[in-house]
């Protein structure tokens, strides 16, 4: 069985097989690591791609600079994207840069974690979470359909 893949530096898609999930397999177009224990900070176009694309699932943080618990979760999501690394990658999207984001996405308020996989949306979760439940919330929604 393979994975496809969206670059989150290039949005290029990659195939990879789901044995070198724990390689840290490059992109084959900019040579960015596809799959690493870290959080990336992605646009609305790179995610569009990878939400429809991705067939390993993608946590996303809609967040803002001025939300106090934006910040204050962000270590936490962090310490999420190494725990739930190489079988989930994490990413965040800035709401106030990219403000197409809220309605696109119906943000209603954030912080708000998106799930996605297989072209669509898993599941949802809003507030401030420590990394315990932001792993807890990804392996409850992953773990059927692996």
């Amino acid at each position: 069985m393979s994975h496809h893949i969206t670059c989150l530096s290039c949005a290029t898609v990659n195939r990879v097989p789901a044995e070198r999930l724990s390689a840290h397999p490059k992109c084959g177009t900019c040579g960015a690591k596809l799959v690493e224990p870290k959080v990336h900070d992605i646009d609305t176009a790179t995610l569009r791609k990878a939400e429809t694309k991705d067939t390993l699932p993608l946590l996303v943080d809609f967040w803002a600079p001025w939300c106090g618990p934006c910040r204050a979760m962000a270590p936490e999501f962090s310490k999420a994207a190494r725990a739930l690394s190489p079988h989930t990658r994490l990413a965040k999207v800035n709401t106030q840069v990219h403000g197409d984001a809220s309605q696109r996405y119906g943000i209603r308020g954030i912080p708000l974690l998106i799930l996605f996989r297989n072209g669509q949306e898993i599941a949802r979760l809003t507030g401030a979470r420590p990394a315990a439940e932001i792993e807890a919330f990804v392996r409850s929604h992953t773990a059927a359909r692996a």
